[in-house]
């Protein structure tokens, strides 16, 4: 598969989902970007440029925008699924009557769904039929949209139950600056990628709040051990955590200037009200959604989560940033590794 040109669907249009359908064109592959805003396509079609979510770049040739999601999915080698996570079972659903058995379909969205508290690969699943089930792939790391279409240097991972569809992943997206790893541990990536969402909102109060790289640590390294323990109790590898989707990920996402959900906790810290946050941008933070997930979880599988348990109370019980630090800082006493391995 790597060493020919592919149809491929990008479902969504967001800064990600336009990175990556770029991303894909520039490898030589023919790619069909679905667009949800009327808006986003006329822009595609009369710029070549995704003015909202990603300004500044120009789209190759090969990306044909399209409002019809059986356009984008009809007789496709491989499909992405690069939608906001809180959308990806209505839209996928549709995209279903239009798949061949044959098509890849990859996840990109970073999430875990408030209702069943299923990961998107977990809610592919539900949507597509048994035989396709070992077509689906997760790819996640340390990935600023931004950055990738600038050529820097980026490295992530491709995740599936087999390992041989991982590697075909592997090489349809591989280039000089993106490098691709492969994974089976599918659980593990996709936990790592939507829970560092959580512990970055919690670094960016922290910097909202005037603390300084003591205090980001700290939630950095303590965020990896509760992170790791919800992904272990849930089956993943620890491991897993410790590589690109879980610490790369976390790292960026609690440090990068272009993180979304660190944006938020910095304006939380600074004393912004939650909505008021939410409405000031077209972009998703998937934070906000996933912590009540987060906090659900992990109390369905008994694991202590300190700090996502604090992001929690701040989102949606009001509570005052610095009183959630106070609270975690005045916690009993205790070994590091207790609980974590």
């Amino acid at each position: 598969m790597g060493g020919s040109f592919l149809d491929i669907g990008v479902i969504g249009a967001g800064s990600w989902g336009t990175a990556l359908a770029i991303l894909l064109a520039k490898n030589g592959h023919r790619v069909t970007l679905w667009v949800y805003e009327d808006e986003v396509y006329d822009q595609i079609g009369a710029f070549h440029e995704n003015r909202i979510y990603l300004p500044g770049f120009q789209l190759p040739g090969r990306i044909a925008p399209s409002r019809s999601l059986a356009e984008a999915s009809s007789k496709k080698d491989l499909i992405v699924s690069a939608l906001p996570s809180h959308v990806v079972r209505h839209v996928i659903h549709q995209c279903v009557p239009f798949l061949e058995t044959r098509t890849i379909i990859v996840s990109v969205s970073k999430g875990i769904e408030n209702e069943t508290l299923k990961t998107m690969t977990e809610v592919l699943r539900d949507n597509l039929p048994s035989d396709m089930h070992s077509q689906i792939v997760c790819l996640s790391g340390p990935s600023f949209a931004k950055e990738v279409v600038q050529y820097m240097p980026t490295a992530v991972v491709a995740a599936a139950t087999i390992q041989k569809t991982a590697e075909k992943v592997q090489q349809v997206f591989a280039a000089h600056y993106f490098r691709v790893y492969t994974s089976t541990d599918v659980m593990g990536v996709e936990l790592g990628g939507a829970l560092k969402n959580v512990i970055a909102i919690a670094a960016g109060c922290s910097d909202g709040l005037g603390f300084g790289n003591n205090t980001r640590a700290a939630l950095i390294t303590r965020g990896l051990a509760e992170i790791t323990r919800l992904a272990v109790e849930a089956g993943a590898h620890p491991l897993t955590l410790s590589g690109l989707s879980g610490l790369g990920d976390l790292v960026l996402t609690c440090t990068g200037a272009l993180s979304r959900n660190r944006s938020v906790g910095i304006k939380l810290g600074k004393g912004s009200d939650l909505d008021e946050i939410i409405t000031s941008s077209k972009m998703v933070a998937e934070g906000i959604k996933t912590t009540t997930s987060a906090f659900q979880l992990a109390q369905r599988l008994g694991v202590e989560m300190p700090i996502v348990e604090q992001v929690y109370a701040v989102l949606y019980h009001k509570k005052d940033p610095r009183q959630a630090v106070t609270d975690l800082m005045g916690r009993s006493l205790r070994y590091e590794l207790d609980g974590h391995l």
